[in-house]
């Protein structure tokens, strides 16, 4: 028997283990490219949400300067 005959199991196992890592390698690369596509998706909503509420204050505050100032009646003694 050859060198190359003779397999012991633990380069059996290393040889597995490296198989399937490359195998898991692109479905752990496939999973993060996704939760990085989530992550930017939830930061544009957000930055939306931000924007109009922004300029929701911004109504508000044009709308109450233009308004009328209401005088207080004052009681004479």
């Amino acid at each position: 028997m050859s060198h190359d005959e003779k397999r012991s199991p633990r380069r059996d196992a290393q040889a597995n283990r490296e198989r399937l890592a490359v195998a898991h390698r692109k479905v752990v690369m496939e999973e993060e490219a996704k939760k990085a596509a989530d992550v930017r998706e939830n930061m544009e909503r957000l930055k939306e949400q931000r924007l109009a509420k922004e300029a929701q204050g911004a109504r508000t505050a044009i709308s109450k300067a233009n308004q009328p100032t209401a005088f207080k009646l004052r009681r004479f003694r």
